[in-house]
């Protein structure tokens, strides 16, 4: 199994460069799962960001 990687709702923020409200909004939306979990933080796979993306484009 390969290891995939995973990022927090801050980073999908940074990366797109918008708010962490709006991206958890999208998220939402979006119905997504996180793949696991870190502390508190959850995590989702990398390629969460370009459907969050076009959510809010």
């Amino acid at each position: 199994m390969t290891e995939q990687t995973t990022v927090t709702v801050g980073v999908i923020a940074k990366e797109i460069g918008v708010s962490d409200a709006k991206v958890k909004k999208a998220i939402e939306t979006l119905k997504i799962e996180p793949v696991g979990k870190r502390g508190i933080c959850k995590l989702y796979a990398s390629d969460v960001i370009e459907a969050v993306k076009k959510t809010l484009a």
